[in-house]
């Protein structure tokens, strides 16, 4: 079902009450019980009202709520017991760890994007994709920079961006090709949701390396599977990866890919910092990540143009 447009959320609009900066340490109380909500209406009930039997859902539950136990090294999620999912809606709304709270939305999501036909035609009135769409909804609704995202909650800082970079890239990597280089642009929002700046600039780098040796693979381009990402320009562009008539923006284009992500994280992530400890600002991993997000997406763009 989609979220209907309320009168509330209609005037909140008209008087500028919408956020405009999003909040990464807090979930409001109203969101967790929506995603309770999208929960319950997407897998169902955990028993039977009427007779008191375990449904399929059950094992759903238990499923999230077992690989959330031993992640994070608990014997039970709250006091008080009760059925698998009254355990995790009552997590979602309690628990004072946000991180922790998002794994469990992730894991809650992973299972739904899986459910099988049969169990949505007998239990659920909301499908999948509709879920994870409103889940997202609500997530901006509320000013939380979140979205869920292949699998993953990602953090995300501007909805611009997010729209125009960061969605048609992983759009992109979902050619099962582009496996590898998908796996670490996803670790590297991963690294810059839990604020590990460094890491995240290191999987930046791989996630362009690796799509940039996807495509001379593709192209039976020459290479070796210990090129830099320099190394691996120069092979895409001396192959013709740009066509002639941009060639007299070969250098300028090139130079900008050079000096991006691959500077970035040699000088601030990539080597051993000695004696002196080098800090990295969030901001520097959120450019690299943005970056980085633009680059494959040029790049394989431009792959796909080639005849």
């Amino acid at each position: 079902m989609a979220i209907p447009d309320l009168f509330s959320a209609r005037q909140k609009k008209e008087r500028g009450e919408t956020p405009d900066v999003y909040v990464y340490d807090k979930l409001p109380q109203p969101l967790r019980v929506q995603i309770n909500y999208i929960l319950r209406d997407t897998i169902g009930p955990a028993t039977e009202s009427q007779c008191g039997y375990a449904t399929a859902a059950a094992k759903i539950y238990e499923s999230v709520n077992d690989d959330l136990l031993r992640h994070l090294g608990r014997l039970t999620l709250v006091s008080g017991g009760g059925y698998a999912d009254e355990q995790l809606a009552n997590f979602l709304l309690s628990e004072a760890n946000v991180e922790y709270c998002l794994d469990a939305i992730e894991l809650s999501c992973r299972r739904i994007e899986k459910l099988d036909p049969q169990h949505l035609y007998q239990l659920s009135d909301l499908k999948p994709a509709q879920a994870i769409s409103d889940l997202n909804h609500r997530f901006l609704e509320h000013g939380i920079g979140y979205q869920y995202v292949s699998g993953k909650i990602i953090r995300i800082d501007s909805q611009f961006l997010h729209h125009q970079v960061v969605k048609p890239t992983l759009t992109l990597l979902q050619d099962k090709r582009y496996k590898g280089a998908n796996d670490e642009f996803l670790k590297a929002h991963e690294h810059y949701r839990k604020r590990e700046a460094k890491d995240c600039l290191v999987y930046c780098l791989k996630a362009m390396e690796s799509t940039l040796k996807t495509i001379c693979k593709i192209r039976a381009w020459a290479f070796q599977p210990t090129d830099t990402a320099k190394t691996l320009l120069d092979v895409c562009f001396n192959n013709g990866l740009i066509p002639p008539f941009l060639q007299s923006h070969y250098s300028a284009l090139k130079s900008t890919l050079e000096s991006g992500v691959p500077t970035v994280r040699n000088k601030l992530g990539g080597h051993g910092q000695g004696t002196q400890v080098v800090t990295v600002p969030p901001h520097y991993a959120a450019y690299a990540l943005h970056m980085t997000g633009s680059a494959i997406q040029f790049l394989i763009e431009a792959e796909n143009a080639l005849p």
